[in-house]
């Protein structure tokens, strides 16, 4: 190995991070105070915080394969039980709550979807400017479609009810 290369290994090991970080206190020139692990200038003082280091930043490992099952999460003894009346009763309330949402976004959507009238909704007294009935001919196709989703998003909730 030549000497150049040697010292130039030796450099790039001793300017690598260590293992934990410093944490710096920044006093910025506005008079706010930042704590942040790099130093940004001459208005950052590291600061000594005996006994804490942070760990390092967790490696990145490949994915896990898509057929994985997560970890099973154990429940602590202690940790409130309901019986199976109770949680019954609770998902026919979260059931009946759903349906009674369900229910009304699909009366606002009809609603929506009358007014819009097929992409040609009527133009009103105080529309004579006609970009101004071509923003609100965008805001009810915005709601038409937020609507639709919210109506597919309440079908699944109440599908996944056991």
């Amino acid at each position: 190995m030549t000497t150049k290369l040697k010292l130039s290994v030796l450099l790039a090991l001793l300017a690598s991070p260590a293992v934990h970080a410093q944490i710096y206190k920044c006093q910025l020139p506005g008079g706010s105070v930042e704590y942040t692990d790099t130093n940004r200038g001459s208005y950052c003082k590291p600061m000594d915080l005996p006994g804490m280091t942070i760990p390092a930043p967790p490696r990145r490992t490949a994915p896990s394969p898509r057929n994985a099952q997560p970890a099973p999460v154990a429940t602590p003894g202690s940790f409130p039980r309901v019986d199976s009346s109770e949680q019954r009763a609770r998902d026919d309330d979260r059931r009946s709550i759903l349906d009674e949402e369900l229910k009304a976004e699909t009366q606002k959507l009809n609603e929506l979807r009358r007014e819009f009238n097929g992409g040609e909704p009527e133009r009103r007294g105080d529309e004579r400017n006609y970009a101004k009935y071509q923003e609100r001919v965008a805001a009810l196709r915005d709601s038409i479609s937020r609507s639709e989703k919210n109506v597919d998003a309440l079908k699944r909730e109440i599908a996944n009810i056991r």
